[in-house]
């Protein structure tokens, strides 16, 4: 079968070369035939233009020479004026070199010139005893006649070879049309030839070709439409039966990339799934079963584990051990286990490669080297340890790939294969490789969440301490400050001794500095409560008015010791509120309070409250030192000082505006701050009124 193919194949050549062949050869002779018409052609064209023409243009000279040299003569005999004579001079030299120029040309017979010769030198012999005559006399008019005659003679011979020349030229032309004409004929009767020759060939060649191409085109229209089962009918030509085969051999190359996509497609569902699973809980315990189970399954691993660095990275033993037939190993298996040595892994992660080994037995049997690998396995080989772990789980071949965050490794993923008839592919290193990336990001997630849980869980213990400690403390604070503050208003009513002025100043002080430790203490304890959950507020009807008023009078005194002008200004209406009283009363007096205290003397302070669209409007302004810009957004934070306040050394906690701010919100209200540094401070919050308030408020 191969060999009539090959056979067929070569005929197919052998009438493509000697189509082609004599294709060639008839070309070549039209080629040929044409050059020899156009040299002939152009031989009869030369002969024309280089000698026949010239012939007859320098005959036409000779016989002008002539004529001239006649008119000169008749007009010296008729006139008698000698300069006639040179004239005829003149032309009879000139008939001299023309006479050889005609003779040059070589074109007419040699006898015919001699005798046109020996006319013009007969007539110019009488012409010259013409001109040694005297006109007029019997002499002269006899030399006319006889000169006439010659110079007759020597017209008609000059005409006669005038007319042999043309005759010439014509032949020549005539010549010079059937050499085209021939030309013209035999390079279309071979253009006829090649042109049968062509279409004989490509019939026969293409009835050859076009039915295994044919076939092949068919067989490609159905790979393309998607039947990948298709394949070509390798017959025909040889070459034709090359492309057939090599569209075969594209065909299962096809099936063989589909078949790895396929597979690449599977394992990348199912690394993603598994990555979406150890990414579901930040437990590192969970993420290391999940991870084992995961890239076990996903690459028909027989065996996985995952080391992780011990503290301070000295070590790296294993985390987990998971087996396709028993699961995850207990931990007392696991321990038994030898763990990688640590200048193992750090070579391997600074490679920054995964580590491909194979034909794991004949490395287990004795100490040698493993080629490639990294760290001592690769100069020393194995610790006897490790290989006879390894011989005892039957490990045939693994992938080791390093996992870590920046230039330290956190742990190792392997996964190996007991049997040398499931070898790793290419495309089961890259998704091991990837698959290790995803698990290490996981594992460095959770073991720092990990680690912040734990420090949270302290964090929030010494927070509890501390609250219980303010707690605590301003508790007993509180019963000694409460007995001061008692027998200090027994010793102001003076139901004993009277006391002196300076006395009663000294109790003035002690009075008023008992007072100032006494709202620390509270807002102690108020923040204490806010931090506990236990803050709450006792909501009843209050008119926000009574407690503006309120507020204004206790806070006057101490504006007028600092010497600072106090504004109030209240609508008529009620402005009814469920709220705490007490609480409010507490924001009232903060914020007048630090007004106050941040105001220099001559300064203002301004309290309104008024109704706005079904809510309470409460602002407190003054004319003080202001809050830098930069620290506006920290201001509700506790403890919080402006840095202007503490570089003047004014006092404060820096709770007021804290217990001001949940309070509010403990009312379902808000707050804003405007504040500019050396100018003053607007604090503004709004209260929800209740419901006949609220719209009295807005309308």
């Amino acid at each position: 079968m191969s060999h009539t193919s090959g056979r067929g194949a070569g005929r197919v050549a052998h009438r493509l070369v000697l189509a082609f062949g004599l294709l060639t050869l008839l070309i070549a002779l039209c080629g040929a035939s044409t050059l020899i018409g156009a040299l002939a052609l152009e031989s009869q064209r030369d002969r024309i233009i280089d000698r026949v023409l010239p012939a007859q243009e320098d005959n036409v000279r000779l016989l002008n020479a002539g004529i001239s040299a006649q008119r000169s003569m008749r007009g010296y005999l008729v006139t008698g004026d000698r300069s006639e004579l040179a004239d005829f001079r003149a032309a009879r030299e000139s008939i001299a070199s023309v006479s050889g120029d005609v003779r040059a040309h070589e074109v007419l017979d040699e006898d015919d010139l001699t005798t046109q010769q020996r006319q013009i030198e007969a007539y110019l012999r009488v012409a010259d005893d013409q001109a040694k005559s005297t006109p007029g006399t019997a002499r002269a008019v006899a030399l006319t006649r006889e000169a006439s005659r010659r110079f007759n003679a020597f017209e008609v011979t000059n005409a006669r070879l005038d007319d042999q020349m043309s005759e010439e030229e014509q032949r020549l032309e005539d010549r010079a049309d059937t050499a085209i004409r021939a030309g013209i004929a035999g390079f279309g009767a071979a253009l006829v030839a090649a042109l049968a020759l062509a279409v004989y060939t490509s019939v026969r060649t293409t009835r050859a070709l076009t039915g295994p191409l044919r076939k092949t085109e068919r067989t490609l229209g159905r790979l393309t439409a998607g039947d990948h089962a298709a394949r070509a009918e390798v017959t025909g030509p040889e070459e034709i039966r090359a492309v057939a085969r090599s569209v075969n051999l594209l065909a299962d190359q096809g099936d063989r990339l589909r078949a790895v996509e396929q597979e690449r497609q599977r394992l990348s569902t199912a690394a993603k799934e598994t990555g979406i699973r150890i990414r579901d809980r930040l437990d590192v315990g969970y993420v290391l079963d999940e991870a084992c189970n995961g890239i076990g399954e996903v690459l028909a691993a027989d065996y996985v584990f995952i080391l992780l660095a011990e503290d301070g990275g000295s070590g790296f033993p294993l985390a987990r051990v998971w087996s396709a037939e028993r699961g995850m190993l207990s931990d007392d298996e696991r321990r038994g286990i030898p763990t990688l040595p640590a200048d193992v892994v750090r070579d391997h992660y600074r490679r920054a490669t995964p580590w491909l080994v194979t034909d794991l037995p004949q490395y287990v049997s004795d100490t040698r080297p493993i080629p490639g690998a990294p760290g001592s396995f690769g100069k020393t080989g194995m610790p006897a340890e490790n290989r006879a772990a390894a011989a005892a789980l039957g490990l045939e071949s693994a992938v080791i790939v390093p996992i870590g965050v920046g230039e330290e490794p956190i742990g190792v993923v392997s996964v190996a294969r007991t049997s040398a008839d499931r070898p790793w592919r290419p495309v089961d290193v890259e998704f091991a490789e990837s698959m290790a990336g995803g698990i290490g990001r996981a594992l460095h997630t959770a073991l720092l969440y990990e680690k912040e849980s734990g420090l949270v869980d302290k964090l929030r213990a010494l927070d509890k301490a501390k609250t219980d400690f303010l707690s605590t403390v301003s508790h007993e604070l509180r019963t000694p400050l409460t007995s001061i503050v008692g027998y200090i208003e027994l010793l102001k009513d003076e139901d004993g001794e009277p006391l002196s002025p300076s006395q009663l100043r000294m109790l003035d002080v002690v009075d008023r500095n008992a007072n100032r430790l006494r709202a620390l203490i509270e807002d102690l304890l108020t923040l204490s409560r806010i931090e506990s959950g236990a803050f709450t507020s006792r909501k009843a009807p209050i008119d926000l008015r009574q407690l503006v008023v309120s507020a204004a009078d206790a806070i006057k005194p101490a504006a007028e010791a600092a010497s600072v002008r106090l504004e109030t200004r209240c609508p008529d209406q009620p402005l009814v509120l469920e709220a705490d009283g007490e609480q409010l009363d507490r924001v009232l007096m903060n914020l007048l309070s630090n007004a106050v205290k941040f105001t220099h003397g001559g300064g203002t302070v301004s309290l309104r409250a008024d109704a706005q669209d079904g809510e309470a409007v409460l602002s407190v302004s003054d004319t003080g030192i202001g809050i830098p810009a930069a620290e506006q957004e920290k201001l509700f934070q506790r403890f919080f000082r402006a840095s202007n306040a503490t570089e003047q050394a004014i006092p404060g906690t820096g709770l007021g505006l804290t217990i001001v701010h949940t309070i509010v919100a403990n009312h379902g209200g808000r707050t804003q701050v405007r504040s500019e540094e050396g100018r003053g401070t607007t604090i503004t919050t709004w209260l929800p009124l209740t419901g006949t308030n609220g719209a009295a408020g807005s309308a």
